[in-house]
């Protein structure tokens, strides 16, 4: 397994339980203590564990946001699927909010087939994908570029999805939870979140499973004004019926 897999495991590993180990670590990828140890000290300094005896516990915090690179590999396959699902629900004719992200970023690679659409966003890579697209009319919202997630965020970014009332809106989160509604790690694209959420007729929370139980730093929105959500087959079904209790169609790839 290579090193940037293995780290990946690692800090998976820590957000799910809090802790781990050497020994456990040792036995799980088949490498030497020396590796594992190294592993460790590489991500303390990036600031994703504190280094204890024998192992490791987790340091992120709840505005710590994950390196979009890193979590551009994670759960991909699930991704892809997501993806070519939420695409399906788009009509020919409909005018569209992308919001940010890896998952976001594979309903737009899976449009290519739709004609006729508007589609409105604040991500320069989701941009890109479609910029030569002859049936899409692409607004990009302007703004102040975050360079490492190529977002556009700010007073503009804000007002120009104000003033744009769409069919739907594909919005991402960086975590979700049953009373906490969604969140997000960074309060300069969650209040651009919030800005799109306000002007849309339906709101369609696309997420991979791994994203929910979990609560960022700042609120997005309430569960109460999500319509939609699609995600993989993954997730609890307990947690499934509890969204359709709240009153939520939930689609499963």
């Amino acid at each position: 397994m290579i090193s940037d897999h293995r780290h990946q495991v690692i800090v998976n590993k820590l957000e799910n339980q809090g802790a781990v180990s050497v020994s456990d670590l040792v036995k799980e990828f088949g490498v030497s203590e020396m590796t594992i140890r190294r592993d460790l000290d590489i991500l303390e300094n990036k600031g994703l564990l504190r280094r204890v005896h024998g192992g490791a516990v987790s340091q992120r915090g709840r505005s710590y946001e994950p390196p979009y690179l890193m979590r551009s590999s994670e759960n991909q396959e699930n991704k892809q699927r997501i993806g070519q699902l939420a695409a399906s629900l788009v009509n020919n004719g409909d005018s569209l909010t992308l919001d940010i992200g890896t998952t976001t970023l594979e309903i737009a690679k899976n449009l290519h087939s739709k004609h006729d659409l508007t589609i409105i966003t604040p991500s320069l890579q989701i941009a890109n994908e479609l910029v030569s697209h002859p049936g899409i009319r692409l607004i990009v919202s302007g703004g102040v570029l975050r360079p490492g997630e190529l977002s556009l965020v700010g007073h503009l970014a804000e007002r120009v999805f104000e003033e744009f009332y769409v069919d739907k809106l594909f919005l991402g989160a960086g975590a979700i939870d049953i009373r906490n509604g969604a969140s997000e790690f960074n309060i300069e694209d969650a209040l651009v979140k919030r800005a799109m959420v306000r002007t849309a007729k339906q709101v369609i929370l696309v997420a991979d499973s791994s994203k929910f139980n979990q609560v960022a730093f700042t609120s997005i929105v309430a569960l109460k004004s999500i319509h939609t959500i699609v995600t993989d087959n993954e997730l609890n079904p307990e947690l499934v019926t509890q969204l359709q209790v709240e009153g939520i169609e939930v689609f499963l790839t």
